[in-house]
C-alpha cells in the first residue's frame, strides 16, 4: 500500500481527491489538508509515501512547500494552472495534472507512483516488477483487468470492449486506443489494425489480411501488416 495525504485549500476539490484516492486499490488515505502547514505536521508524525499537491494555497504554495521538504515523498501536483509544469518537473514531481481531472488521467498518475514506489523497493529488473493488470472505469467503479484474461480488445471511438476469457459480455469502458497502448505490454499483445489489438497469446492462425483467435477472424490493416508478419518470423 502506498500511504498519502492530499493538500488543498478548496474544499470541493479536495473531496474529489478523496474520493478518487478511496477507489485506487493500493493507496490507503492517511489524512487531507487545506494547507501546506497541515501537511508538514502529517509528515512529523507519519510516514507518508505519496502526496497529492494543490499549488496555489495561502501562505505556503505548493512549490514552496516541496522545496522546503528535507526529505521529499513522490508528489503529484494537482492544480488549475498549467503554467508551473516546468517547475514541477524540476522538482521531481512524479506528475502535473491539471483540474479538472478525469479518473482515467487520475488512474495513470497513481499507477506511476506505484511503479516507482516498486523499483524503490526490490533489488529485481523492471521488467519483473511491472504489474500483470490494470484498472478501467466502468459504471463508476475501477474494475482490475488481469493481462491472462484478455484476448482481444476493439476500439469503438471514445470507448474500447475489451473480450476476456471465460466471459460471454466484453467489458466497456471509455478509453482512447493510444492510452489503451500505452497500458499494455508490448510481448503480449499486438495491434493489427487502428481498431483491434489482440493478445498474442490466443492468435491460431494468420492469413495475408486477417488474423484467427479460433473462429473469430479479424482483419489486419495495411499500416500493421509488416508488424504482423515479423510476429510470424517469416519472410514475405
Amino acid at each position: 500500500m502506498l500511504k498519502c495525504i492530499a493538500v488543498d485549500d478548496e474544499p470541493l476539490a479536495l473531496e474529489l481527491l478523496e474520493d478518487n484516492i478511496g477507489m485506487v486499490p493500493y493507496l490507503q488515505l492517511e489524512a487531507t489538508c487545506s494547507n501546506a502547514i497541515e501537511a508538514m505536521k502529517i509528515l512529523q508524525t507519519k510516514k507518508i509515501d505519496l502526496i497529492f499537491l494543490d499549488i496555489q494555497m495561502p501562505g505556503l504554495t505548493g512549490l514552496q512547500f516541496i522545496q522546503s521538504l528535507p526529505t521529499k515523498p513522490m508528489i503529484i501536483l494537482v492544480t488549475a494552472y498549467e503554467k508551473f509544469a516546468l517547475q514541477g518537473f524540476n522538482l521531481d514531481v512524479v506528475d502535473y495534472l491539471v483540474k479538472p481531472v478525469s479518473l482515467e488521467r487520475f488512474m495513470k498518475a497513481c499507477n506511476k507512483a506505484w511503479e516507482l514506489h516498486q523499483l524503490k523497493n526490490t533489488n529485481t529488473q523492471p521488467s519483473t516488477t511491472a504489474p500483470d493488470y490494470f484498472f478501467v472505469n466502468v459504471d463508476y467503479s475501477l474494475l482490475k483487468i488481469t493481462f491472462s484474461d484478455i484476448i482481444w480488445i476493439e476500439g469503438l471511438k471514445d470507448y474500447v470492449r475489451i473480450h476476456l476469457k471465460n466471459s460471454n459480455k466484453p467489458v466497456i469502458t471509455r478509453m482512447s486506443m493510444k492510452s489503451l497502448e500505452d497500458e499494455l505490454p508490448s510481448q503480449k499483445f499486438i495491434r493489427i489494425h487502428k481498431s483491434y489489438f489482440v493478445s498474442i497469446e490466443h492468435i491460431t492462425a494468420i492469413r495475408k489480411t486477417s488474423i484467427f483467435i479460433g473462429t473469430m477472424e479479424l482483419p489486419i490493416g495495411e499500416n500493421y501488416k509488416d508488424a504482423v508478419l515479423a510476429l510470424t518470423g517469416k519472410g514475405e
